[in-house]
Order: C-alpha cells, then sequence, then structure tokens
C-alpha cells in the first residue's frame, strides 16, 4: 500500500490543500491520502490557532466528498508538541512496515526540513513529495543534500499546481469581511461562518 501523508495546521483547510492531495495521489499513484491535522504545533507557538476539535471538524467536512481521502487524530490524542518523526513511527505501526509512506510537503516546509526533529529519520522512513507554493523558490537540493546526504534520492518533485491560496490569507480575508467562497469547499465556508471563526 502507497499512503500519502498530508499534514498541517488546517487553520482552515482549503482548496489548495485539497487539490495538491489529489494532484499527488494521481502522480504517484498512491492508494490513500491521510490527512493529519497538527495537535499542539510547536513551529507556530507565535500565534494564536484554533482550537484542534474545531480544525479536526473543519478537515473532515473538507474532505468527505473523497473516498480515499481520510482523516487521522494521531497528532491531536498525541500531549505535547508535535514532531513529524513521532507521527510517521506511529503511522508505520498503524498501516504496516510494508506500507510505502510519501510525505506530502510545500517547498518553504522541504527548505526547512533539515532543522526538523530527526529529519535523516523522517526521509528513511517516507518519501519527501516536494509540492511548490506560491511565493517560496524549489528547494535548493544541493543545500539540502549538504545538510542531509542521501536525501536527493528519497525527494520526488511535483511541478504542479501552483496555487496563491493560504490559511493566513483566508483568515485574513474573513477578519476583514471578505468572501472566502470558493477558496474552501462549501461546507468548510458554511462552518466558519457558524462558529464565527478568524473574527477580529
Amino acid at each position: 500500500m502507497k499512503v500519502g501523508i498530508m499534514g498541517g495546521t488546517f487553520d482552515p483547510p482549503h482548496i489548495a490543500h485539497l487539490i495538491m492531495a489529489e494532484v499527488a495521489r494521481v502522480r504517484l499513484e498512491l492508494d490513500k491520502v491521510v490527512f493529519i491535522p497538527s495537535g499542539d504545533p510547536w513551529m507556530k507557538s507565535d500565534h494564536i490557532v484554533t482550537s484542534a476539535e474545531k480544525r479536526v471538524e473543519m478537515v473532515s467536512l473538507a474532505i468527505a466528498t473523497n473516498p480515499v481521502f481520510s482523516l487521522s487524530l494521531i497528532e491531536v490524542n498525541r500531549p505535547g508538541p508535535t514532531y513529524t518523526i513521532d507521527t510517521i513511527e506511529q503511522l508505520l505501526g498503524e498501516v504496516g512496515c510494508d506500507a510505502g509512506l510519501f510525505l506530502l510537503l510545500g517547498w518553504d516546509s522541504v527548505a526547512e526540513l533539515p532543522s526538523w526533529k530527526a529529519p535523516y529519520r523522517i526521509s528513511k522512513m517516507a518519501r519527501v513529495v516536494a509540492l511548490p507554493r506560491t511565493g517560496f523558490a524549489k528547494p535548493d537540493l544541493a543545500g539540502l543534500e549538504k545538510a542531509m546526504p542521501g536525501i536527493g534520492d528519497r525527494i520526488v518533485y511535483i511541478d504542479e499546481p501552483s496555487l496563491s491560496i493560504s490559511s493566513t490569507c483566508i483568515r485574513q480575508r474573513v477578519m476583514e469581511g471578505k468572501s472566502v467562497r470558493y477558496m474552501v469547499p462549501d461546507a468548510v465556508r458554511q462552518y466558519i461562518i457558524e462558529h464565527n471563526l478568524y473574527k477580529a
């Protein structure tokens, strides 16, 4: 089995998340893509993050219409800071060691990979799939190779799609009273309205 891992804060989940996951699924012939909302995202401790419960509910709504997308609460249920290496180890225990894992990351996250906890083990346990993110350059493979020898053989580059949609932009638009229709699934948009999220 080939399993894609789409982790993130998902505050909120948006169309670009879904499109990137679907493109990777098709290109890499993945059997499923697991969406894993972060519990306590240590890299985002500088700003307020919507409760895990609400982010989980929004992800569930966002992926509901795709039968090969699934939701995992691994990181939400784990106490303390969220680290990708712990998630990968736990996920392998659940899906079986014979499964092939593919960690779906934006170019910005791939560039930061050497600063993550146990990055070398991450790359050994899962293939790293680098997906474009507007406003960020394609990661410098030479620099990554210097920091993590052999990483070049563990990275798969997918050069499309490049969508200028971000959770930060969506939160800002909601705060300013602007429409986010078609930027997030409609069920997520309704959830944001009903729960009065991202208001100033």
